[in-house]
């Protein structure tokens, strides 16, 4: 039987061509058999090198601080992500991850506004009054080596579309939340009382160690 290739002008892929083709196919089918674990144990063949080629830190400014961090507190939170999309099934889209967040939060007291009508003292030295602001809670701040993914459960529609991502499966979203979870916790745990009470303590230490014997230290 006589094919396009065997009469004159029928057309034949070249062999480079061919080649070509083959070992796209096959570096399609690595990428999917190791990005979804298809073969245990395939993903251990090509195994990655990481090498650090970041340049020296900047230091960009200095501020000075002119507050008194008196406590900080160690939150932990446990994070259910889901996002589901409208008309599609899970297995198709959407995602989930549960992510453990532990995270700090600081109480401080600000001193750079005090002024003398912050602060009285008596004629002979032995009594001093001071009024301060009310203890101030930082931001929450994820500790990298406390927090993890759990578990990521993902759609095949973001499970191909992590395969062109710069950043596939990023926990951002999962992060963030965490961060706010902390700080509301922090606001209800009582850790601006104690911010205030550890600054009202070092302070009457630091005055009582100058002669005073009285110390008085409100906050407002």
């Amino acid at each position: 039987m006589e094919t396009s290739s065997d009469r004159p002008g029928g057309s034949r892929r070249p062999w480079w061509g061919r080649i070509a083709a083959g070992l796209a196919v096959v570096g399609v089918l690595i990428v999917l058999v190791e990005r979804f674990s298809l073969v245990p144990g395939f993903g251990g063949l090509f195994g990655e090198e990481t090498r650090d080629r970041s340049g020296p830190a900047l230091l960009k400014s200095i501020q000075d601080m002119a507050r008194y961090e008196a406590a900080v507190g160690n939150f932990q939170v446990v994070v259910d992500l889901e996002k589901d999309a409208a008309f599609l099934p899970d297995a198709i889209r959407g995602t989930r991850t549960l992510y453990v967040g532990a995270g700090t939060v600081g109480g401080y007291v600000d001193l750079g506004a005090l002024g003398e009508r912050n602060v009285t003292v008596n004629g002979d030295r032995t009594k001093a009054s001071i009024r301060l602001p009310h203890a101030v809670l930082g931001t929450a701040a994820l500790d990298p080596n406390r927090s993890y993914a759990v578990s990521k459960q993902r759609g095949l529609l973001d499970r191909l579309g992590d395969l062109f991502s710069d950043n596939p499966a990023g926990e951002q979203a999962v992060q963030k939340l965490a961060a706010q979870h902390i700080d509301v916790a922090a606001r209800d745990s009582g850790l601006a009382g104690r911010a205030e009470k550890n600054t009202t303590s070092m302070l009457e230490g630091l005055l009582r160690s100058l002669g005073f014997r009285e110390v008085t230290v409100t906050y407002g």
